[in-house]
């Protein structure tokens, strides 16, 4: 894995230890409908409380711009953190100050408590230096445990790091040794599948996985603009002419570094767009002028299949057809599938994230058979753009 400090490097027996945490879950009136990402934190916060730890939990929610907001407090977190626990979760109502500080003086070890929204100051979001300050102020050491929010250098997520000794949580630390296994020092052959509406999105993207991966599919919206660079005609589908020349450049690209560009082969198309619309396969060069491509052909699927069976390790970023919307889903969902089942059978090393991909796969309904999903969004795609995550590269030793 990339190496940073972890648990095991931290003396954390009667201390204060503030725990960077991702509680951005989904609210509706006041509760919790998705707790995911609470619970990922839970190995962490036990084992840290376990071992005689204060544990003070930070978090960010929505986007208050630096202003107090009722309406994005934590409070209903706590009490689902509660929930879960199985035990009490002391709430401040700020994150820095008296609020946060009277909270704590009456904490004993092994005790956990959630404070307010970080994203109530606006020296979170542009990492001030006296902000960083007055969260120190409250902990002993520093544990981040949110690698979906370590792509930003924010105070609870990057600053604080440089003065509390700091280290990586469980989930942290599991997410990046996947990451390692999948990208960074893979078993090959690497097969990368990349879906998704727009090539402006993943140009970054698409560019490192060429020069790391032994086969590269290219799916969604995005893999009409590659047709069209090739001088395919693509119909009324989705498309983005102006970035022909840099579709051209990634596949010249993948012919350097050796790297099999996969494109469709055949495709289905339909002349509009809704939920059981008219559709039939086509040749991926036989489409009409009126027609939208919104998803792969079996034969394209099969192409796939068979270069998924020869791989052993797969990343997979995006849908590869408009997947919400059936029956425009049979191709994500045969495909995520087929990697389920050669996770299961041949030990295919599967990470996924980013985007839609894990509601996609959740609609194949095989998340769970992959070896790992990660829930981490634009840090997952800026992992896999070869970028330098600031709240990963605070925890790693100084030398």
């Amino acid at each position: 894995m990339t190496r940073v400090r972890t648990l095991d490097d931290l003396d954390v027996a009667g201390k204060r230890v503030l725990v960077r945490v991702d509680f951005n879950v989904p609210m509706k009136d006041g509760e919790v409908t998705d707790d995911t990402r609470i619970r990922a934190a839970l190995p962490t916060i036990e084992a840290l409380s376990k071992k005689g730890a204060k544990v003070i939990l930070l978090s960010h929610f929505g986007r208050p711009k630096g202003v107090a907001n009722p309406e994005y407090t934590l409070r209903p977190v706590a009490a689902k953190l509660a929930e879960i626990l199985g035990g009490p979760v002391e709430f401040a109502s700020d994150c820095v100050g008296e609020a946060a500080r009277k909270v704590i003086a009456r904490m004993i070890d092994g005790d956990v408590a959630l404070l307010e929204n970080t994203r109530f100051h606006g020296g979170e979001e542009t990492n001030d230096p006296e902000f960083v300050r007055l969260l120190a102020e409250n902990g002993d050491a520093y544990v981040n445990d949110a690698f979906s929010a370590a792509h930003r250098a924010h105070a609870s997520t990057e600053g604080i790091a440089h003065v509390l000794p700091s280290a990586a949580g469980l989930s942290m630390e599991k997410e990046l040794d996947y990451l390692a296994a999948a990208l960074s020092n893979p078993v090959r052959p690497l097969m990368a599948v990349v879906g998704g509406a727009k090539v402006s999105t993943k140009i970054e993207l698409l560019l490192n996985l060429v020069s790391k991966a032994n086969f590269l599919v290219v799916g969604g919206g995005m893999a009409n603009t590659f047709l069209f660079a090739k001088g395919v005609s693509v119909g009324k589908s989705l498309c983005e002419p102006g970035l022909a020349d840099t579709a051209r450049e990634i596949m010249d690209a993948a012919a350097r570094a050796n790297c099999e560009v996969i494109l469709p082969i055949d495709v289905v198309v339909a002349k509009e767009f809704k939920e059981g619309a008219e559709h039939e396969v086509a040749r991926a060069d036989g489409v009409a002028a009126d027609q939208m491509i919104l998803d792969l052909g079996p034969e394209t699927v099969d192409l796939i299949a068979d270069r998924m069976e020869a791989s052993k390790t797969l990343v997979w970023n995006g849908p590869l057809g408009a997947f919400e919307t059936r029956p425009f889903d049979t191709a994500t969902v045969e495909a995520a599938r087929f990697a389920a089942k050669c996770v299961k059978d041949r030990g295919l090393v599967a990470v996924a994230g980013g985007g839609d991909t894990v509601a996609a796969l959740n609609h194949a309904q095989i998340a769970d058979e992959f070896t790992y999903v990660s829930t981490a969004g634009g840090a997952f795609l800026e992992w896999l753009e070869g970028k330098k995550l600031p709240g990963v590269e605070a925890l790693k030793p100084a030398n």
